[in-house]
């Protein structure tokens, strides 16, 4: 058989597959998988509406079929399959995928727990009232209208859009190497953004961002911070983190259990309650004894059961971190524009719709212009023959036919062949009077509405104000309150939110070993005896820093060159009583020769609060709190330091109380804190006390006259001196005795202000910690030597100083320290402020 060689053209197969697949591709893009900007549509989407439109199924008319639906949009619009067709259907007929609904549903369109939907045989629906916007004025000539595929048909190129369906709907799909990704919005909160861009075309963003607050999602829940929705508007792509709605409620005999009544959007439920229920047998997740989906029509509800023993909030951070109970939504703002994709931000997306809408406004009143004056010319020829009717009677019956009497009216009458054709058909009856005047009324009002409508069409102001009025008129119809909220300065789930909030000790060696214990590990003694250990320490160490604190509070570690460096509670490992600790040096980055010489733990930092510091030559200073919120990870200078000189003590202070500093010759002063000007971070400071010779300052308190204070020496003595015996002087004095000083006391090592109803723990440098009541101390003058307070050993000494609240529980349950001995739990019980309790 020979071939027709003339047919047969060679190509290069590497070139027509690029060819080809480039044209698949934008095929797919444009014909398929991106909505287009001015309508939100895909164009199955647009087929249905259109297609629903065509056969009357408007929302005041009966449901149809589906099926019915879908075959007429596959015969005569769509030539793909029915499956993908009925499937867009019905997610525009979920509560749960589409914000604003454009599909009325009638059977099982499927559910948020991935249930599939009745075949399209059972189902039925009709157009949702709101798509009603989507279409109206279509027949307007308010759009262009193209061939359909097989050339039979005509079908809209993009839908007028009477509100902003793409930014209110959002869009999902997937095309050939780019996907689009937009997330519903609240119409009422978009269509006044629209409002405010109309009246001032050159708004920002971030002032946009005012109105449209971020995504409305149709499942509720919870947006977390504003980080991703800045980002997502600012450059059209972002993560937006979302959360479950959930809320602890108590489930009796002690237990608790947490309820789930929002989900993220397009969160499978049934799935997510597979996952938690694999985390649990996995024993990935502790706690959780049931797991149920009690949801029902009236809402959603999913109870999750928990242990007596259980912290719920642990749990449920445990459950946001390893299921969908918190997940992303990563934005991708691209649609098409003119036919060609493009990523958009939020301003650019409104631009094109307000364009888009000044377009059919334009185009809706050409047509009704055109309409008005089509009318208008033909009522001008009815005028014309009412005034000659007898004439133009009789030139009628004197024409043999239809063409020479309509050709007559022309030349005689100087008519349009429009305007005589409407004579011709004129009924009799439009020549009584009544229906005379009828025609001049029509024809005046007619006069009026071409020029309303000129004017119009002359002034672009005028016709941004009929888009403006049309906005408000479908905002007061349809918006509704938003149901995602906005939880600001949340960005989602640390690693301290899984970590439950417990009291707990941090202990700290002389060198630099740092620990974190619970607080059972210590119990109450009686004044003399020998204590327990509370950390394994080598012979050339000791504990120097023990305090209390909650473990997601700060710790400000101060160190001796007037620096500081911060860490969370938590952060400190947690060892057993006998373990030496960490190097500090391990966890933050402290200079070579450099060492702690004070730990605060803070809560936040309020403006309201202050950092009061003493040096060993007696400099002191006082810097607001707010100045420490952000430290770098590599510290900086709290205080700056005069050659020789140290840091020896920081408190937290309200800035109205008064200090009391000690020195290791026994000597203190009482001034108030207001002496002391505000002054910045690197400030040197001011004199607050004036030293003798081979004398330092070795710490400070904040003063209540209610109090003691707590006198402790090297060798273990310690007493009592009431408060009222230190009288208040002028900051920068030389101050009052307030210890003998003496060969058998040794130099004082600690001072602190105490109640009766605390406790003082002691540690020495061997690492033996000891507590007794202080009330069981004796009360002594300001000149007296002390009464011995714990039994040391040989070149044995006292190393750390400490008070703890006491309570009667510390009698009734062994080994508990139910007080802190630190600022932030004083804030909480007596409402003051106080700094650390450590030397």
């Amino acid at each position: 058989m020979a071939h027709d060689t003339e047919r047969i053209q060679e190509v290069n197969i590497s070139d027509e597959m690029r060819t080809a697949f480039l044209d698949y591709a934008m095929s797919v893009i444009v014909s398929r998988a991106l909505p287009d900007v001015r309508d939100g549509l895909k164009p199955v989407h647009r087929r249905i509406l259109y297609t629903m439109h065509e056969l009357g199924m408007t929302s005041d008319k009966p449901y149809k079929k589906s099926s019915r639906v879908v075959g007429n949009v596959t015969a005569q619009y769509h030539p793909h399959g029915d499956v993908a067709v009925y499937e867009a259907m019905v997610r525009m007929a979920q509560d749960f995928s589409y914000r604003y609904m454009l599909v009325d549903g009638h059977g099982n369109f499927g559910s948020i727990d991935g249930d599939s939907p009745a075949a399209m045989r059972y189902t039925e629906s009709r157009m949702a009232a709101i798509t009603a916007e989507m279409l109206r004025d279509i027949q307007k000539d308010t759009i262009d209208f193209v061939p359909n595929y097989d050339g039979q048909q005509m079908e809209p190129v993009v839908m007028p859009a009477r509100f902003p369906n793409l930014l209110v709907n959002g869009a999902a799909g997937i095309a050939v190497g780019m996907a689009t990704n937009i997330p519903p919005h609240n119409l009422g909160e978009v269509t006044e953004g629209i409002l405010k861009m109309l009246e001032d075309p050159e708004i920002s963003i971030d002032d946009l961002m005012q109105i449209i607050k971020g995504p409305d999602f149709p499942t509720g829940a919870s947006i977390l911070g504003r980080d991703g929705i800045k980002k997502a508007y600012r450059t059209g792509r972002g993560s937006i983190p979302m959360r479950a709605k959930t809320r602890i409620e108590e489930a009796g005999n002690g237990k608790m259990r947490i309820i789930v009544d929002e989900l993220p959007y397009q969160v499978n439920k049934a799935r997510l309650v597979e996952k938690i229920a694999d985390l649990v047998r996995d024993k990935k997740i502790d706690g959780i004894t049931d797991l149920r989906d009690e949801s029902d029509r009236n809402g959603m509800r999913v109870v999750i059961e928990l242990r007596r023993d259980v912290n719920p909030k642990v749990t449920l951070n445990n459950l946001y971190k390893q299921t969908s109970l918190q997940t992303s939504f990563g934005v991708n703002m691209l649609a098409l524009v003119d036919g060609q994709p493009k990523v958009l931000n939020l301003k650019e997306v409104l631009y094109h719709y307000i364009n888009h809408q000044i377009e059919v406004v334009r185009r809706r009143t050409q047509f009704d212009l055109n309409k008005a004056e089509e009318r208008a010319h033909i009522l001008e020829g009815l005028r014309i023959a009412l005034d000659h009717i007898d004439e133009v009677i009789e030139l009628i019956r004197a024409s043999k036919t239809t063409a020479e009497a309509r050709t007559g009216l022309m030349e005689r009458f100087k008519l349009s062949e429009i305007q005589s054709q409407a004579i011709l058909e004129m009924r009799l009856q439009r020549l009584t009077g009544l229906e005379r005047e009828k025609i001049e009324g029509e024809y005046q009002e007619l006069q009026t509405l071409i020029a309303e409508l000129r004017a119009i069409l002359a002034d672009e102001n005028k016709i941004r104000a009929v888009v403006r009025d049309e906005i408000i008129e479908v905002r007061q119809q349809f918006a509704d309150e938003r149901r995602t909220r906005i939880k600001l300065g949340e960005d989602g789930i640390q690693d301290e939110d899984l970590i439950p909030e417990d009291e707990v000790v941090i202990l700290m060696t002389h060198r630099g070993y740092i620990k974190r214990m619970p607080l059972s590990t210590y119990r109450a003694q009686k004044r003399g005896g020998r204590g327990v250990a509370g950390m394994g320490t080598r012979d050339d160490d000791f504990v120097q820093h023990l305090f209390v604190t909650n473990s997601h509070h700060y710790l400000l570690f101060f160190t001796n060159t007037g620096r500081v460096y911060r860490l969370k509670a938590y952060e400190v490992p947690d060892l057993g009583r006998s373990a030496r600790g960490t190097p500090v040096i391990n966890i933050i980055q402290i200079e070579p020769g450099e060492y702690i010489q004070t730990i605060i733990p803070v809560k936040e930092f309020t403006p309201d609060c202050y950092l009061f510091f003493a040096t060993k030559h007696g400099i002191v200073k006082r810097t607001g709190l707010e100045e420490y919120g952000n430290i770098r990870r590599n510290g900086l200078f709290a205080i700056k330091l005069r050659d020789g000189d140290e840091l020896v003590g920081v408190y937290r202070t309200s800035g109205e109380q008064e200090i009391l500093l000690g020195t290791s010759l026994g000597m203190s002063i009482r001034f108030s804190e207001e002496d002391v000007r505000k002054m910045g971070r690197t400030a040197t400071g001011v004199k607050g006390m004036t030293l003798a010779e081979g004398d330092q300052v070795i710490g400070m308190d904040i003063v209540d006259p209610t109090k003691d204070a707590m006198i402790v020496t090297t060798k273990g003595y310690g007493k009592r001196t009431p408060l009222t015996e230190y009288r208040v002087q002028s900051r920068g004095g030389k101050g009052i005795k307030t210890l003998s000083i003496t060969e058998k006391n040794g130099p004082i090592v600690g001072l602190k202000v105490v109640s009766h109803e605390e406790d003082l723990m002691i540690v020495s440098t061997e690492g033996v910690v000891i507590r007794m009541n202080i009330a069981g101390i004796s009360s002594y003058g300001r000149y007296a030597q002390g009464v011995k307070l714990i039994s040391l050993k040989d070149e044995g000494e006292v190393a750390t100083v400490a008070r703890v609240q006491f309570t009667e529980e510390d009698e009734l349950e062994e080994g508990s320290i139910r007080a802190a001995a630190n600022g932030e739990e004083e804030t909480e019980v007596n409402g003051e402020q106080a700094g650390n309790e450590t030397e």
